[in-house]
């Protein structure tokens, strides 16, 4: 995509997140043993075990997969040492249900590219609400891309000091399994290093309403919540029957009960979907239904109730729009079966970007926990 169609938000984050403090990258001679790297003061990442790496399988695909049934559910702090001693390599890191860790690294013959982060080991592994099943138990790392080559990983438990990033939405957030489909929420976490966890506690088919009546939903997230925490919320597609009075009571009970917990509620209008009239996109579009438009209803409640707000529906619009209804054809699965709410990895990616670019101007999260290389 032409960087030029992009909103400002995410142009300028690119540069700003160019700038962030390094979240443990460093790239590393393969002569030497790799050393544990400092990344907050008074603690270390978790060092490199060769016992680790037995625990590796490469696949038909090309990728290599690593398995830890044994982790219960928890937080837990990787490091990755990505490359090869004879060849060179471009590799890409996933955890658990397809959750993009690490972009593309590409690594020359002999070279080392070291990466720390923190994955959220649940049950169930995917949607929050068991749609696509249990999935597997402990933690599972992914290793896919042109050439992927891992050299080393090392895991240890999180601090009790990780701070969560909660993701409370439907199915264009939620970690999904089967290719080609994905939600942003699901590229979220490469735009974070160590330190923050981000929980994807989202459901295909959810709503304002169902969150709350469904005890695995929101009652599930509540006691996970701390001092520290985000929850971003972007629930809004399947409210297609909620009147906006009943819409703006189930956020602000949302919003209240976050706020309960110590943690910051932060209310994000939904992406667009791809429904047009001429060049500009329509009601269904702009997710204005017969009772309520719910991005205006969303917007607020943020102003009310003093929420932060990131208005994905206003940025997913202008980008929309701007490449046209053929353009953007991409960043949804219309080419692959004719969906026009449901993204592509591609569109999954270009979200989150918009996503972090907003959360990243909102300042919620120190600096110090951005990924330099996002």
């Amino acid at each position: 995509m032409n960087s030029e169609h992009l909103p400002t938000t995410h142009r300028r984050t690119r540069r700003a997140l160019t700038a962030a403090v390094s979240a443990g990258v460093a790239a590393v001679a393969l002569a030497g043993t790799p050393t544990a790297v400092a990344l907050t003061p008074g603690s270390s990442a978790p060092r490199p075990d060769p016992a680790l790496l037995e625990q590796c399988a490469d696949t038909d695909t090309g990728s290599t997969v690593c398995t830890y049934p044994d982790l219960p559910p928890g937080h837990y702090d990787v490091t990755v040492m990505l490359g090869d001693r004879h060849e060179s390599a471009s590799t890409r890191v996933q955890a658990e249900t397809r959750r993009l860790m690490v972009d593309t690294v590409e690594t020359d013959a002999g070279e080392l590219d070291r990466r720390t982060f923190t994955v959220n080991v649940r049950n169930p592994e995917a949607q929050q609400n068991g749609r696509d099943g249990e999935g597997s138990p402990g933690l599972t790392l992914t290793f896919t891309g042109d050439a992927p080559h891992v050299s080393g990983i090392g895991i240890h438990e999180a601090s009790e000091g990780t701070r969560k990033i909660a993701l409370l939405g439907d199915s264009t957030v939620t970690d999904q399994s089967w290719v080609p489909y994905a939600g942003w929420g699901q590229e979220l976490p490469t735009y974070f290093g160590r330190g923050v966890s981000v929980i994807n506690h989202s459901g295909s088919g959810e709503s304002t309403t169902s969150v709350l009546a469904k005890s695995v939903m929101f009652d599930a997230l509540e006691p996970q919540l701390h001092g520290g925490d985000l929850v971003l919320v972007q629930l809004a597609h399947n409210d297609k029957t909620t009147t906006a009075e009943q819409y703006r009571a189930n956020l602000t009970e949302i919003v209240t009960r976050v706020r309960a917990t110590g943690a910051t509620p932060v209310l994000v209008t939904p992406i667009v979907r791809h429904r047009f009239e001429g060049d500009q996109l329509n009601s269904i579009g702009l997710i204005v239904t017969g009772e309520a438009d719910l991005p205006a209803e969303m917007r607020g409640v943020a102003t009310g109730l003093d929420v932060p707000l990131i208005d994905l529906t206003a940025m997913s619009e202008e980008l929309v729009e701007g490449l046209g209804p053929v353009e953007s054809e991409p960043i949804y699965m219309i080419r692959e079966n004719g969906d026009r709410t449901h993204t592509s990895e591609y569109g999954a990616t270009v979200y989150a970007g918009l996503v972090a670019g907003a959360l990243h101007d909102l300042g919620l999260v120190p600096e110090r926990y951005w990924s330099a290389t996002r």
